[in-house]
């Protein structure tokens, strides 16, 4: 398959929504990452999806809406607090779990009885999302654009990188704004459970709910981006508390620094010491530190306080170094 990457014009838009009726595979950018898009009503091409990206087929994924009244198309319930935090954030970086409807398939859901359904904000995504779906409530069933247990992209090149020639299409809008996956809040065991932190900060959903989401147990549903190991670079990486230590032991180990300032190199990258700055930055420093040639990274540790709740559980992920267990 040959792959096209193509600046979002309106004309290339038309075509990927073309693609996308005819089961072809489209990457988009979302406000978070590129999504690897297929018609998420077509279980051969949502099937195509896994085999471009070599993810498992029980992995859920989510399904791309243009705007909140696709849902009653493929959730069968949807809670009262669940409607607040779509009502409050939608167009938004925002995931719910809800009790799917039979609209949604075992492909999209992972043969779960539930389905993850989010309403993105970016303009190419919200453009490609309303050409597809027309009137109806089609949705685009769109992972990152990948492969499997790998650094999520946030730019069309980083797509290119994972997937050329597995993918019919690329939209290129430029890089995404917020750089990190979306919040997933799931509504199947009857309070809401925080699935994974992502662009929504978990202050903002206990603000809408009036109280924070619960963590998930055992029987929470499985979702995107909850594995172990995750977001991972190729070259090993490890968490350094004491970065200056850390070198000391790791002496050629490229870095990704936050307070301790280097001279800025193809393997020494000062990350900002912002937390919505740091996520945004985040996946293109990683990967250029992978492709610095370097043996190992070294990453420093990031402040464990609300703020930094979404980068921090990428960087645990991304530095688990479990290949088995990488989504």
């Amino acid at each position: 398959m040959k792959t096209e990457v193509a600046a979002a014009t309106p004309e290339a838009i038309a075509k990927a929504a073309r693609m996308l009726r005819a089961g072809g595979l489209v990457a988009f950018p979302t406000e978070t990452v590129y999504g690897l898009g297929a018609d998420a009503g077509n279980p051969a091409a949502v099937r195509a999806i896994f085999a471009a990206k070599r993810r498992p087929a029980d992995h859920p994924v989510i399904v791309h809406l243009a705007d909140a009244a696709g849902v009653a198309y493929w959730a069968r319930e949807v809670p009262p607090d669940a409607q607040r935090l779509a009502e409050a954030l939608w167009p938004g970086p925002l995931t719910l779990i809800l009790p799917r409807s039979l609209h949604a398939t075992d492909e999209v859901t992972g043969g779960q009885d539930s389905v993850g359904l989010r309403v993105p904000s970016h303009r190419v995504a919200q453009a490609l999302l309303r050409a597809f779906a027309g009137d109806g409530g089609r949705g685009v069933a769109a992972p990152s654009a990948n492969r499997f247990g790998h650094i999520s992209p946030t730019t069309a090149q980083h797509v290119a990188d994972d997937l050329r020639g597995d993918v019919d299409l690329v939209l290129d809008g430029g890089a995404c704004d917020v750089g990190i996956e979306s919040t997933i809040v799931a509504f199947t065991q009857g309070e809401p459970v925080l699935l994974r932190p992502g662009g929504v900060p978990v202050t903002e959903i206990a603000r809408v709910l009036g109280r924070a989401p619960r963590v998930p147990d055992a029987d929470a549903p499985r979702a995107s981006g909850t594995l172990a190991s995750h977001y991972a670079p190729r070259t090993p990486a490890l968490l350094a508390h004491d970065l200056a230590a850390a070198l000391a032991d790791h002496p050629g180990a490229a870095v990704l620094a936050r307070t301790l300032r280097g001279p800025t190199g193809p393997r020494w990258i000062n990350a900002p010491d912002d937390p919505v700055r740091y996520a945004h930055d985040l996946y293109a420093n990683l990967r250029a530190l992978d492709a610095s040639g370097a043996a190992e990274l070294l990453i420093e540790t990031v402040p464990d306080d609300a703020a930094w709740f979404a980068v921090r559980d990428r960087l645990l992920r991304a530095t688990h170094l479990d290949p088995d267990d990488r989504d």
